[in-house]
């Protein structure tokens, strides 16, 4: 994580200073059409911002790119009760030291890796759910038009879906579109 892109609403240098002093390439912006230019060559963000404001900033983040997203936390704005948002890998604060700030930009590279594994492999379970949905309800309507079992129609798919060189789920969606089509 050589690139941070740090979003300081007050222009603090004495942060970037310190993300400076670490090693890091520091892009200092005060906007989300400033982000909005620079978060692609980021690595992380540091949110140098109040609480109030870093669960709006999160979500406009996450709209532009997934990075790993830092929340640079001052004593006055730890708030009494905590509810850090969705996506906030990790909490740095003033009194780190440089070797304590890369030991949380270790962990949370790992965190934000380790959410983007489980998102992407929810988005595959969610994706085959709705695959097999489709085949089922592909495999009722061929039983119902072509008269055959339910281990007939599944054969049936496989074999279009081969034929047609697509993925099953993609025939079984087609052939139940288009019995709803005519007989919807």
């Amino acid at each position: 994580m050589k690139t941070i892109l740090l979003i300081d609403e007050k222009d603090s240098s004495e942060l970037s200073a310190l993300l400076k002093k670490s090693g890091k390439t520091v892009h200092t912006v005060q906007t989300e059409k400033e982000a909005c230019s620079l978060i692609a060559v980021a690595d992380a963000v540091v949110m140098a911002v109040p609480y109030q404001a870093m669960l709006s900033w999160q979500t406009a983040l996450i709209a532009m790119r997934r990075t790993p997203l830092f929340w640079y936390c001052t004593d006055q704005q730890l708030p009494q009760q905590l509810d850090w948002g969705y996506s906030l890998d990790g909490v740095l604060f003033p009194s780190m030291t440089i070797q304590e700030l890369g030991h949380a930009f270790q962990w949370g590279l790992r965190v934000h890796q380790q959410r983007k594994r489980w998102t992407d492999e929810r988005e595959q379970l969610l994706q085959r759910i709705e695959e097999r949905k489709w085949i089922d309800q592909a495999k009722a309507v061929l039983c119902e038009v072509r008269g055959i079992n339910e281990a007939e129609a599944y054969d049936f798919l496989r074999k279009q879906a081969m034929n047609e060189r697509k993925r099953i789920g993609d025939v079984a969606a087609s052939i139940v579109k288009v019995y709803q089509l005519i007989h919807g």
